[in-house]
C-alpha cells in the first residue's frame, strides 16, 4: 500500500492537519506515532482532541503513560500514550489495550510496542529537517489491516 505524505510547515499547520484527520478515525482505531524529539508528536495529537471534540487539554502523557479525554459531544474519546520510557514488555503489562477498543488510541513512540492491539493500525512518521528542526515537516501515513483499505487510505490523500 502506498504510503500518504503530507508537508507541514508550523505547528498550527499540524494542529490542522490533526483536526482534519480525526474526522476520518473512530472508535476502536489504533494510530501509532514516530518521530524524533521534538517532531510535533503532541502537537499532531492536540489537533486530533480538537477534532474529536475532547474535554480539556492534550498535553504529552510522558511521566503519566496515558491520559483519557472524554468527548464533549457524542464522539470516541482519545486514548493518548507515549510509550517513550516504556520496553514492549512493560507496555503489555498496562493492559492498556482493553481500555483501548472503545477509543481512538493515539500512541506516541508506540513502533514495535503495540502492533499486537490491534492489525488494523495507522502508522504516522512525522520528520524534521536536522538542519532545520524549527522548519517543515513531513508526516508519513501508512496504513495496515483491513481498515486502512486502498479506498481509506484514498480518503487520507485528499488530506494532503
Amino acid at each position: 500500500m502506498t504510503p500518504v505524505r503530507v508537508r507541514v510547515l508550523e505547528a498550527d499547520d499540524m494542529i490542522e492537519f490533526g483536526r482534519r484527520l480525526a474526522g476520518r478515525l473512530r472508535a476502536g482505531d489504533l494510530v501509532v506515532l514516530d518521530g524524533p524529539l521534538g517532531a510535533g508528536k503532541t502537537t499532531l495529537t492536540r489537533g486530533l482532541g480538537a477534532g474529536l471534540g475532547v474535554r480539556g487539554s492534550v498535553s504529552s502523557p510522558t511521566f503519566v503513560i496515558a491520559r483519557r479525554h472524554r468527548a464533549e459531544r457524542h464522539g470516541p474519546p482519545l486514548l493518548h500514550i507515549d510509550a517513550y520510557r516504556l520496553s514492549a514488555d512493560e507496555v503489555a503489562d498496562l493492559e492498556l489495550d482493553a481500555e483501548a477498543a472503545d477509543c481512538v488510541c493515539v500512541v506516541e513512540w508506540g513502533r514495535d510496542k503495540v502492533e499486537t492491539w490491534n492489525p488494523d493500525r495507522l502508522e504516522i512518521v512525522i520528520d524534521l529537517d536536522a538542519e532545520d528542526p524549527d522548519g517543515p515537516r513531513t508526516i508519513t501515513l501508512a496504513g495496515y489491516g483491513a481498515r486502512w483499505s486502498p479506498d481509506a487510505m484514498a480518503e487520507l490523500r485528499e488530506l494532503a
